[in-house]
């Protein structure tokens, strides 16, 4: 069970709900959904001078509805800046510097680090691959012709087929058909729509290693990835000369030589970070440890640092 110290109660004041997607935080809901305890959330802005943090979404600070509580800060409070989108679709970063103590992102230097998922041990040892009936697949929401992974899949698809689901290929796939789908591949594509330092998506966590395919990434350094998962339970398009190339050494590559990629599953589980309730709870478990007088004075070039 995590906690924070003291046993003192810690106050997170969501000051608007990321996308405007509201969700239950009525009773104990750090401690009944993640075990965390001494914390707790409101979205209530009366409890603004009552608050030991505020944390902001980025998307909705740019919406001219929304206003900072600027002159209500009370001393000692703490404000945090959230996002998990990548700095080339974070606009106006300049607005905000001087302004967050804190930052909540998926980048490991963050104050409070949440990544998209993480492995984590676990008891079950069998993992079977014996109902895929599919070579490599890709699901796909939006793509423009201007992003990197278009020019790869334009190229690799000359030498391999893939199968295209999602709303960009006009094969949408409902929420609950999207894992059952995918698993019956042996591999899939997880193309980040952007490339910055740590910027692994659920298009790895969720649609690869959840689903229980091998995913083959274009994204930041394979050095990058590794920090994260095991050097073999992933292909890096960059570990080839030519699309061609990896094209040829996936449709020629035996069973065995498959499984290897397989190996990290004997030890690990995949946990996915998909709920912003359990991600502002997490606040609470950092706040013991974090500095008091930090301040981020340029937010702007922090966040696009990919260094």
């Amino acid at each position: 069970m995590m906690t924070t110290s003291n046993n003192t109660t810690i106050t997170v004041l969501i000051w608007h709900w990321p996308f405007h997607n509201t969700l239950n935080i009525s009773g104990d809901v750090c401690l009944d959904l993640y075990n965390i305890r001494n914390c707790r959330l409101t979205d209530d802005r009366d409890m603004l001078k009552l608050s030991d943090v505020v944390v902001f979404h980025h998307k909705e600070l740019n919406d001219k509805r929304y206003r900072m509580p600027i002159i209500s800060r009370k001393p000692g409070q703490m404000w945090v800046w959230a996002t998990l989108e990548a700095p080339s679709n974070t606009k106006n970063l300049h607005k905000w510097n001087n302004t967050f103590h804190w930052t909540l992102t998926y980048r490991e230097d963050s104050d409070i680090f949440i990544p998209y998922g993480q492995l984590v041990p676990k008891l079950q040892m069998h993992f079977n691959t014996s109902d895929k009936t599919g070579l490599l697949t890709w699901a796909v929401s939006n793509y423009h012709k201007t992003q990197e992974r278009a020019s790869f899949f334009t190229e690799f698809s000359r030498y391999l087929k893939v199968d295209v689901y999602g709303k960009a290929s006009n094969k949408p796939l409902c929420s609950s058909c999207l894992l059952p789908t995918l698993s019956r591949y042996y591999f899939y594509l997880a193309l980040e729509n952007s490339i910055h330092k740590d910027y692994i998506t659920e298009k790895l966590w969720k649609n690869s290693f959840l689903a229980g395919a091998v995913p083959i990434v274009l994204g930041p350094p394979r050095k990058n990835y590794e920090k994260f998962i095991p050097a073999d339970s992933f292909i890096h398009v960059s570990d080839f000369s030519s699309a061609k190339e990896l094209a040829t050494f996936l449709g020629s590559m035996t069973l065995k030589s498959y499984q290897q990629y397989l190996s990290w599953r004997q030890e690990y589980g995949v946990k996915i970070y998909n709920d912003w309730r359990e991600r502002f709870c997490m606040i609470c478990t950092k706040y013991p440890h974090l500095p008091r007088d930090k301040v981020y004075s340029n937010l702007k070039g922090w966040f696009e640092g990919d260094s």
